[in-house]
């Protein structure tokens, strides 16, 4: 179990049933206020896939998926998604989506190798959204546009709770920052990524994290990311590699970095081969997903996932994403939770 941070004095904003209201609220205007504002049409997702299609989303590379064998189809396995980052790519083909346009979906997912603490739980939920785009929108200006557009449905949806609840002040500043991973560095060369995010979004509110996945200038990335959907190799000027990134905000209840989102432009058929060369998975070229990719069969696109719970967490001012959801918690956790305030659903 990782660190828990208990808020000194705190006091729920709102109780429990209350609480259950607000987050139908939150969840209801943003899903709504999303789809308009990136024009994308609600599908439905699946709860499992089966393994060895590639389809699957291994996130840093290291989590392992909950799996299990299907009586009926003998020989194979299936396993609970991680994300759907991969699946919508595949649904905006299928699905035949315009250019301009896309497609979300709730996501619901499983991952048993979190480290429990204020932010993670082994239950994940988040909106899912992938858009169809044109060649020429594979750039840095493209993703902010997006960025931008997102964070004005953030916005909205804040105002829409201080509407409801008064007492609930908006906090988010007006402008998201833009800064690249390479700068953050450079900026706080003796922190850790986590320590950079947490300077910089303390200073500005909310921030985009750009390029995250590629080495920096002193050998280590950022963060991990899988190699095969986000792009996170290609230079977008010298020194300087990735079209993807985390929306990150202050927390002023834990007094802490808060990543919202993780998103960006998808890869294209030459830095897919690129990115898996990089991470020594060149073996995946031959699944299902791949060779759809590297066949042209799949239209190019950004996307990325939304976490519901967090939002909701961020927006009703909770000190842990289990006033939020139903999960499962360490029984000193519970106990540390129920002597502070913190009422656990």
């Amino acid at each position: 179990m990782s660190a828990l941070i208990i808020p000194q004095g705190y006091q729920p904003a709102l109780d429990v049933r209350q609480t259950e209201k607000a987050i139908k609220l939150v969840k209801d205007f943003f899903e709504t206020s999303l789809a308009t504002e990136l024009k994308l049409s609600r599908v439905t997702a699946p709860l499992f896939v089966l393994k060895g299609t590639g389809v699957n989303d291994d996130l840093n590379g290291v989590e392992s998926p909950v799996s299990f064998p299907v009586a009926d189809i003998s020989g194979q396995t299936a396993e609970v998604v991680q994300s759907l980052a991969k699946w919508k790519r595949m649904m905006l083909a299928d699905y035949e989506i315009a250019r301009g346009y896309g497609l979300y979906t709730d996501m619901n997912a499983i991952r048993p190798s979190e480290e429990l603490d204020n932010t993670h739980s082994l239950y994940v939920d988040q909106w899912d959204w992938e858009r169809v785009i044109h060649a020429e929108e594979r750039n840095l200006d493209f993703l902010k546009s997006i960025v931008r557009r997102i964070y004005s449905v953030m916005k909205r949806t804040e105002f829409q709770v201080y509407d409801n609840y008064p007492f609930i002040e908006p906090e988010l500043p007006e402008e998201i920052l833009f800064v690249h991973s390479e700068d953050l560095q450079k900026e706080y060369p003796k922190l850790s990524p986590r320590e950079r995010e947490t300077e910089i979004v303390r200073k500005h509110g909310a921030v985009f994290i750009i390029g995250i996945g590629a080495s920096l200038q002193d050998g280590k990335p950022h963060d991990g990311r899988a190699p095969d959907y986000d792009d996170w190799t290609v230079e977008t000027k010298p020194g300087y590699k990735g079209l993807n990134g985390d929306i990150v905000i202050w927390n002023d209840v834990l007094k802490r970095a808060y990543e919202i989102s993780s998103m960006g432009i998808r890869v294209d058929r030459e830095s897919l081969l690129r990115q898996l060369k990089l991470s020594g998975t060149e073996a995946r070229q031959h699944l299902f997903f791949h060779k759809r990719l590297l066949n042209d069969e799949l239209p190019l696109s950004i996307g990325g996932g939304i976490g519901q719970s967090r939002l909701c967490m961020y927006y009703l001012r909770k000190a842990h994403i289990g006033e939020i959801q139903v999960s499962i918690w360490p029984p000193e956790m519970i106990q540390q939770c129920r002597s502070s305030n913190i009422a656990l659903l």
